[in-house]
């Protein structure tokens, strides 16, 4: 243990955490809470924004207060995972997936099937606390 904690018990330290956590548990809340109120607000402007676009057929007018722009925003989403991943062997197209592993079925791989390690795989490990809160009785 550092210095700074050999001041205080196990008892002391865990409950300080319990503490600290659960506060910034509803500071999280009331700012959920709070955004999502100002997230809706924004939308039914947002909305009427876009309405005035649409009804001046305009994609971009300036106020005084600053530019509002229409723009087309698009998103890709895949409905059949076996086809495009047969579609992406078949075009030599990999780049069309994301560089990231899936944290879970890698774990579970490599549990599987531990003496197979992908190339230029990485794997960090650290480890961590868990507090778990003490039921009432």
């Amino acid at each position: 243990m550092s210095e700074a904690t050999t001041d205080f018990s196990l008892e002391d330290l865990t409950k300080a955490y319990i503490k600290i956590r659960e506060a910034r548990a509803k500071l999280l809340r009331d700012y959920e809470a709070e955004d999502a109120g100002l997230a809706g607000q924004l939308d039914m402007i947002k909305s009427a924004l876009l309405g005035f676009c649409k009804s001046a057929s305009v994609d971009s007018v300036k106020t005084k207060y600053g530019t509002v722009s229409r723009v087309i925003k698009e998103r890709f989403e895949c409905s059949d995972w076996d086809s495009f991943k047969t579609f992406v062997k078949e075009n030599d197209a990999l780049e069309l997936f994301e560089k990231r592993l899936h944290q879970t079925n890698m774990k579970q791989f490599l549990e599987t099937n531990p003496e197979l390690r992908p190339p230029g795989m990485n794997i960090n490990r650290e480890f961590s606390i868990v507090v778990t809160k003490r039921k009432s009785k």
